[in-house]
């Protein structure tokens, strides 16, 4: 009776530790957990880092375009005022030279 008992004894043992191999540790888990959202917000943050320099940089763009035109524009009529001075125009005043 002794050996039944002994075998039962380790069958129950060997049981209840495969039943906590199969559990998942709470700490291992939830430093798991915490791993992964700092992973996550770490690439979260870059993407958003990447996309507010593309915004920048297309806004720069724009703001390039729209000058360039504004300049080419004040320029031209610039020159359109100088020549009409020339042809005898009323300009009294000379246009001084862009800084």
């Amino acid at each position: 009776m002794a050996i039944g008992r002994s075998e039962q004894v380790e069958s129950e043992l060997d049981a209840m530790i495969e039943r906590r191999a199969r559990q998942k540790d709470p700490d291992e888990e939830n430093q798991l957990w915490r791993e992964s959202v700092r992973r996550y917000n770490t690439r979260r943050r870059e993407e958003i880092r990447v996309a507010w320099c593309e915004c920048h940089q297309a806004q720069a763009a724009r703001h390039r375009g729209v000058l360039e035109a504004l300049i080419a524009d004040n320029e031209e009529k610039a020159r359109k005022t100088l020549a009409a001075e020339d042809r005898g125009g009323r300009g009294l005043l000379r246009c001084a030279a862009p800084r």
